[in-house]
Parts: C-alpha cells; sequence; structure tokens
C-alpha cells in the first residue's frame, strides 16, 4: 500500500478513458485516413473528439491539432511564431524563467538559430506582474507564458496576459499542461492565441496531446510526411489516445467544481499541517493556485534524501517535475 501524492508528474488513466479507447485498440482499428467504410469509424470518432474538446475550450474543431503531448505542442506553437515573425523582421522572444523545459529548450535552440529570448524573473509569489510585460518591443514575435507551474502551482493572470499582447497585436502562447481539466479555461474569454495541453494530466494515457492554433495562426510543420492533422502534423492518428483524451477532458470539466470543493480542503489541511514543522515554508502565492498543488521548502534538508525517506514510508512525492530530475 503506498500514497500516491505526484499527480503533477502524471495521472493513472480513468475508468471512463479506458472504456472509450479500448474499441479502438481491438474491434474499430482502422486508419483515419483510409476511405471504407470501416475506417471511417475511426475518422469519425477523431472528429468527435476534436469537437468535444474544441466546446470545451470555447475554441473551433478546426482550431484543434492532436500531437504525441505537451512538449510537441509547445515546440510547434513556438517554432511557428518565430519562424513567421522572422519573415517580418521580428526575431524577439519573451517568456519566463519558470517555464516547463519544453518551452525553455526550445527557446535556447532559437537564440542559436539568431532570436533574442528575454525571460521574465520570477517574483517571490511566482506569479508575473503585466509591467514586466513592459519588456515588449517593436520586434516582439511572441509571448508565451504558461498558465499554472508545474512545480509550485502558481496561476498567472492570462486573462490580462492576453488582453495586453493582443491590444500590441503580439501572438500570446500558453502552456497550459498543468491548467487543463483542473481549472476552467475559455481560449476566446482569455485572449489566448496558442495553446498546450497534454492528456496524461487529466486522467488520459501518456502520449497524446493538444495543441490549439486561432484562425490565423500559421503553423508550421516540426514533423514531416503525411497530410494528418490538415497538413500540419504528419503520422496516423492514435485514435485509441485521441478518443481517451477527449473523453478524459470532458469527464474532468464535468467533475471540476465537486471535484475542487474535495481537494482546497485536503490541501489546505496538508499546508497547515506542514507549516507547524520548524523551518518550513510555503513556496508561491494561495491566493493563485492549482488547487490540487503543495509545494513546500524546508530548511536544511536536501530534497533528495528527503524523497527517498518518503518512499520507505509509502509515499510517492517529488521534489520538482519529472522532467528536471
Amino acid at each position: 500500500m503506498f500514497v500516491y501524492a505526484d499527480n503533477a508528474a502524471t495521472t493513472c488513466v480513468s475508468k471512463t478513458a479506458l472504456d472509450a479507447m479500448m474499441p479502438y485498440l481491438t474491434e474499430q482499428y482502422g486508419n483515419p485516413s483510409s476511405l471504407y467504410a470501416f475506417a471511417q469509424n475511426a475518422k469519425e470518432a477523431l472528429e468527435n473528439a476534436r469537437k468535444t474538446v474544441a466546446d470545451i475550450i470555447g475554441a473551433q474543431p478546426k482550431e484543434i491539432y492532436f500531437t504525441s503531448g505537451g512538449s510537441e505542442a509547445d515546440n510547434q506553437a513556438i517554432v511557428s511564431m518565430a519562424k513567421v515573425g522572422a519573415l517580418k523582421g521580428k526575431k524577439h522572444l519573451i517568456s519566463t524563467k519558470f517555464e516547463h523545459h519544453a518551452v525553455l529548450h526550445t527557446l535556447k535552440k532559437l537564440e542559436k538559430e539568431g532570436f533574442e529570448v528575454t525571460l521574465l524573473d520570477v517574483h517571490e509569489d511566482g506569479v508575473v506582474r503585466l509591467e514586466d510585460l513592459e519588456a515588449v518591443r517593436e520586434d516582439t514575435a511572441l509571448v508565451t507564458i504558461m498558465f499554472a507551474n508545474n512545480e509550485i502551482g502558481t496561476v498567472q493572470p492570462i486573462k490580462e496576459i492576453g488582453e495586453f499582447c493582443r491590444a500590441r497585436k503580439i501572438p500570446f502562447h500558453t502552456d497550459a499542461v498543468q491548467a487543463a481539466g483542473h481549472m476552467p479555461i475559455n481560449v476566446q474569454e482569455m485572449n489566448i492565441d496558442l495553446l498546450s495541453m497534454s492528456g496524461h494530466k487529466f486522467h488520459a494515457p501518456k502520449g497524446v496531446g493538444v495543441l490549439y492554433a486561432k484562425t490565423g495562426m500559421p503553423l508550421f510543420n516540426i514533423i514531416e510526411g503525411g497530410a494528418q492533422e490538415r497538413g500540419k502534423r504528419a503520422g496516423t492518428e492514435n485514435i485509441p489516445g485521441i478518443v481517451a483524451l477527449a473523453a478524459a477532458l470532458k469527464e474532468s470539466v464535468d467533475n471540476m467544481e465537486a471535484n475542487t470543493a474535495k481537494i482546497i480542503p485536503m490541501r489546505d489541511k496538508l499546508f497547515a499541517e506542514l507549516s507547524k514543522i520548524p523551518h518550513s515554508k510555503i513556496n508561491g502565492s494561495l491566493e493563485h493556485h492549482v488547487p490540487g498543488t503543495v509545494n513546500m521548502c524546508f530548511e536544511g534538508i536536501e530534497g533528495e534524501s528527503l524523497l527517498l525517506l518518503l518512499d520507505a514510508k509509502g509515499v510517492c512525492a517529488s521534489s520538482g517535475s519529472a522532467c528536471t530530475s
């Protein structure tokens, strides 16, 4: 018996998602690009999933692209906007120092290709200030700021950041991997131009994600091959994973209010009890916070040793993102 306390790293596949995907692993295994009726059943499932995801985040189905996960979606969004900007003589990109490595490493690669990157500092509460965005310039091609931090759980003022960028006609991308399924998201109301999510963060399988790209946002391919995903993401679609992602996302959103009401008191109790330990400190803003994330630091204790001691007691936890470790 153990306590799993690392859902920010990955979640188990829900029964709803598993039940939804099983027929497409067994009986309905057709390739959606084929023309015969058997394969078109898979095509129909693909488009139904696309519509489900679009409806949930306030998008149009044609604005939804299925990927292998959040990292691929981040890469395609950032590289696309960088290339579009470069064609217009704009080679400046803005992000923050606490982004996921899927964003930071992509930006580092673009720096080597001649782009200039400004990484905004992280304030003590882990929240970006709108005044920090005064770093935008005439040649800024993209602002990319994560929706909710994957380590400390702080939530950014996404609507206000999007409004700031929209007023200046600068594309705005957000890595919403830790927020999707756990917080309300409406890309229209929040002025989001591009958004990434990953299914395994809300009880879908690993290896499937979503890139939302607002109509008019041109995408450059990072995977070449066939004409799948309207020619923007080659490779036979992962129909079982995509169907499961849509089912898991809908289930998470439908139960979000009840789940949040259950999780927040548990989170707050954990914060309160851990805070009784001498020399402990809560990281990040509790006012702007993902419901299910607890991040604490303990003075004088090395993180890896603490994790090994917790593991010996049957508690699965982390001292940072799984990708970092």
